[in-house]
């Protein structure tokens, strides 16, 4: 299963301007550039895309472990937060921190844990990042 996403980059790094478009038409033609990265600027950029990506994963893949072991989640509210580091000449993202606040009836907390670290290991974006990932899992009732 392959999924696509589209970038169409016009100008140099620090005054050009971008727009990316999804293959699912959730985003399309958003735009991006130097200020929505690196500053306060309109737009998204890659990193807040990449944990938006992360925090989905994850939290579906947590549904799909909990369901398996015989709890249904009633909510799960996950925060990814990506940060990005100055290295060399360029730029490296070091660590994605996962926050989750979830309520899930009937289990018990150290199971809860079990499970969530089995999906922060497991999910394909942990997976695809060559990053620290931490993970605060909080139950919540």
């Amino acid at each position: 299963m392959t999924k696509e996403a589209n970038v169409v980059w016009r100008g140099d790094g620090k005054s050009g301007q971008g727009e990316i478009t999804t293959q699912s038409k959730a985003l399309s033609a958003v735009p991006y550039g130097f200020t929505s990265r690196f500053e306060q600027g309109k737009g998204t950029n890659p990193e807040e895309l990449i944990a938006a990506a992360h925090a989905g994963c994850f939290s579906m893949a947590l549904a799909f472990r909990l369901a398996e072991a015989g709890f249904q989640p009633r909510e799960l509210r996950t925060k990814a937060a990506v940060s990005m580091d100055k290295e060399g000449s360029g730029f490296t993202i070091k660590e994605s921190r996962l926050t989750l606040e979830a309520s899930v009836p009937e289990i018990d907390e150290q199971k809860f844990k079990d499970l969530a670290a089995e999906a922060k290991a497991n999910c394909p974006v942990s997976k695809l990042l060559n990053a620290k990932i931490i993970l605060d899992a909080q139950l919540v009732k």
